[in-house]
């Protein structure tokens, strides 16, 4: 299980990766290994507002749909369309090409709330227990 230093995560399994004035969001390794073989997502448009904590698309494996939930509020500036495709890829590289949307973060500081790569390793340890 891969718990990149460079990205927060939250605990529903998101995580978040600043690039300059922009982040980009997906989901964790442990998230699509627990979803299984990943076959269909929806996102937000470029243009749209997302709200931290609140659910922002779907993702839909073999075995479950689960909402994603923004670990940061913004605005939309990209969207990994590829992925609708070959959603496949966010179980094969789930930090890298896996990714999904990019904003322009309203509140950086709302990153200063979520778990860095140590501490989410140990609640993903304690959920497995």
């Amino acid at each position: 299980m891969d718990f990149p230093d460079d990205v927060r995560y939250t605990k529903e399994h998101e995580w978040i990766r600043e690039e300059g004035e922009f982040a980009v969001l997906g989901i964790t390794d442990y998230a699509q290994d627990e979803l299984g073989d990943i076959v269909f997502l929806e996102l937000p448009q470029v243009g749209e507002e997302i709200i931290k904590d609140e659910a922002f698309g779907t993702v839909e494996s073999v075995k479950t749909t689960t909402d994603l939930f923004a670990p940061a509020s913004g605005k939309v500036v990209e969207v990994n369309d590829p992925l609708f495709d070959t959603p496949e890829v966010i179980n094969e590289d789930p930090y890298g090409d896996g990714w999904f949307i990019k904003i322009e973060m309203s509140d950086p500081e709302e990153l200063g709330t979520l778990m860095k790569a140590g501490e989410y390793k140990e609640f993903v340890e304690e959920i497995k227990e």
